[in-house]
């Protein structure tokens, strides 16, 4: 181990040493050379070997000196180049106006020369300094123009600082499968380059963006292949990082061994090493685990630990998470006034850090530019233009005097003519526009008398299929509980098999109940005298309601069911909106599989309340989402086999827009969908 130790110290020094030798060979040199363009090439190795060994100081001075000399020569490749350096010293001592300033000559030097790596690079570097003040939009302008290059040219250094910059920019502006996308693009091209820190930091982000999206079981993946590439001494903080969140993630699928086995293994560690962010952090999700699993006393020591470590290294991401769990743990111990405190924190911070997370748009975004040295050019070529004008000008006017008598004679000849045919169309046209408002009149009537044809073969059609499904669901239901009652009355089955025989009797009692509901609902809209009876409403009261309704079957398919609700009032018909919303839960239920998430949640959105029931389960096709709102009876079967009456998002959208409201949908297959309800906070004013 001592000789690995003074072999690195070894490389270390003689790297140290090589990097000192060529400066003082290239400073030799160039005190040598004559002040023509190969000095300007000895100045620019030498700047970039100072750049390198971050003498940023002397670097400027030679900067300086050999901008003056590269001008002199008119040699424009040097004044790019330096202009470049200097501005790439500036940037790295966080002086953004003299950067930008530096780019864009060097990006103006560059242009003259066609040479578009140069450009690139520029725009890379502008890209870069626009992410890091906030400025999203302007970065992400930058760094995309330089990446085509880039590409081009497989420049994989340039490539893997670009794709990762851009990852950091679409994430901080919400664009999560963006940030994805450049962020799986940086680990390929970090493998390329066998960057072990670059690959460990993008594997780990690709992590955290698999985690935002749900997709949990990709995350633990991209976890685990974390861990698996970890250095035992060096990476110390990133492990003690990564353990809890691997736990975390098995918590969203209940799988509380494995979960208590990453959680266990990381509090160790992290203890070990003293690191409190990850103590925190393990705290954290083991007391959530011990919560889920009812080890309550357990819980709150954990959790009280947790809280006080957060607030001594004010940790806001796991103090929030920390106040929710609280919150939950009191409201379980029935200290319902301790969970009202918890809530009420909690929210506060949540606004705090959601504020926080908006980018930070800078005071100044323009672009600086020479603009003294642009409107001298201007002048210049306006004053030249000006005199090229009036040589040519006292040639023309003879000619265009001769021009304009022909043109004068003409034009009055074809007045003549176009005044004479004027008044004869005039008379004709008169005509026309009465035979013409007679013809559309006929077409009106004709378009009305269609539209009413129309409408009526349309409700013969739903009528039609409507009693064809309800005939045949309901005698399937019907028969099966007759069928039971009627081997009851024989004793003909035994106790064992009269308790296996109730849930399926059960299940067939819920399908037609359900059935009958949805269809006495859709019997009332179709009626057109529906009339809402509005009032003020907590939209978080109905939520909990519905939910508890389908705590049996969440726990039958081990689903996940996560309330992000929040106390809000909405100006509508309590009793409708209640169909709606347990309309939404029954059919998210419905249509997801094991492990699955579902999360129900309202949202102020343009002075309006929206709610969304969102659920990762099978999703739905293209073509089918065009179907699910219109007046019919498009049904599929559930994850389960359960069976649909194909009544109820027809009955939903309806009761929504006689609340003044609008429902909609957005779905992916095999990712999950998301039904939207968009609803007044107030009465609308006259």
């Amino acid at each position: 181990m001592k000789q690995l130790i003074t072999l690195a110290v070894l490389c270390s020094s003689l790297f140290c040493f090589s990097q000192t030798n060529e400066i003082d060979s290239l400073t030799i040199q160039l005190a040598y050379q004559k002040q023509d363009s190969s000095k300007v090439d000895t100045s620019l190795y030498l700047i970039k070997a100072l750049y390198k060994s971050k003498n940023f100081k002397k670097a400027l001075l030679y900067i300086d000196q050999t901008e003056r000399l590269s001008k002199f020569l008119n040699h424009t490749k040097g004044i790019a180049d330096v202009n470049y350096y200097k501005a790439l010293i500036y940037s790295k001592k966080d002086d953004y106006y003299n950067a930008i300033d530096g780019y864009n000559k060097s990006r103006k030097y560059y242009r003259q020369l066609g040479d578009t790596l140069g450009i690139a690079k520029v725009n890379n570097s502008i890209g870069l300094i626009e992410i890091k003040r906030g400025n999203y939009s302007v970065g992400l302008e930058n760094s995309l123009s330089a990446i085509q290059t880039f590409e081009t040219r497989n420049l994989l250094d340039e490539l893997s600082s670009a794709y990762n910059n851009l990852a950091e920019a679409y994430y901080n502006t919400h664009q999560v499968d963006k940030a994805l996308e450049f962020n799986i693009k940086a680990l390929n091209v970090r493998e390329q380059l066998k960057d072990s820190s670059g690959i460990k930091n993008s594997t780990k982000n690709i992590a955290s963006l698999y985690s935002d999206r749900k997709e949990h079981r990709r995350a633990i993946e991209y976890y685990e292949k974390v861990l698996k590439l970890l250095n035992p001494k060096e990476d110390q903080a990133l492990r003690g990082e990564v353990l809890p969140r691997i736990g975390s993630e098995y918590l969203q699928f209940k799988d509380y061994d494995k979960a208590a086995e990453y959680l266990i293994e990381g509090l160790k560690f992290n203890r070990s090493t003293n690191n409190e962010d990850g103590i925190l952090r393990t705290l954290n999700a083991i007391g959530e685990l011990n919560m889920l699993q009812r080890k309550v006393k357990l819980a709150e020591i954990q959790l009280n630990e947790a809280y006080s470590i957060a607030s001594r290294i004010n940790n806001k991401p796991e103090l929030l998470k920390n106040y929710r769990l609280r919150k939950e743990l009191d409201s379980t111990n029935g200290k319902f006034q301790n969970a009202f405190f918890w809530q009420s924190k909690f929210y506060d911070l949540k606004t705090e850090l959601d504020n926080a997370k908006q980018p930070k748009i800078p005071v100044n975004t323009n672009v600086i530019k020479s603009e003294v040295v642009e409107a001298i050019n201007d002048n210049e070529f306006n004053s030249i233009a000006k005199q090229k004008s009036d040589l040519k000008s006292e040639e023309e006017v003879k000619r265009l005097k001769a021009i304009s008598y022909v043109l004068i004679a003409a034009f009055l000849i074809v007045s003549t003519i176009l005044l004479l045919i004027y008044l004869k169309r005039q008379s004709t046209l008169r005509f026309n526009r009465e035979l013409q408002a007679k013809n559309e009149q006929i077409v009106l009537q004709n378009e009305v008398f269609s539209e009413q044809t129309k409408n009526l073969e349309d409700i013969n059609k739903v009528k039609d299929r409507l009693f064809s499904i309800v005939s045949h669901d309901l005698k399937d239901s019907i028969s099966s509980i007759k069928a039971f009652i009627d081997l009851l009355k024989e004793d003909s089955i035994s106790r064992e098999e009269f308790y296996n025989l109730v849930p399926e009797l059960s299940e067939n009692a819920d399908s037609a109940s359900s059935l009958l509901y949805n269809l006495l609902n859709w019997s009332k809209s179709q009626m057109q005298n529906l009339e809402p009876k509005a009032e003020l409403f907590n939209i978080q009261d109905v939520f909990q309601n519905k939910m508890a309704l389908v705590e049996q079957k969440v726990e039958q398919k081990r689903i996940v069911l996560i309330d992000e609700s929040h106390r809000d009032f909405i100006y509508a018909d309590k009793s409708m909106i209640e169909i709606v919303i347990q309309n939404l839960i029954t059919n998210a239920v419905k249509f997801t599989r094991v492990g699955d998430v579902i999360t129900v949640s309202n949202n102020d959105h343009n002075g309006k309340t929206l709610i969304c029931v969102e659920d990762t389960g099978v999703g739905i096709s293209r073509e089918n989402v065009d179907k699910l709102f219109q007046n019919g009876t498009f049904t599929t079967r559930g994850t389960n086999n359960e069976k649909g009456t194909g009544l109820g998002l027809s009955i939903c959208k309806e009761l929504v827009e006689l609340n003044n409201g609008r429902i909609w949908v957005e779905s992916t297959p095999n990712v999950g969908t998301k039904f939207y309800v968009e609803l007044p906070k107030n009465k609308p004013t006259e």
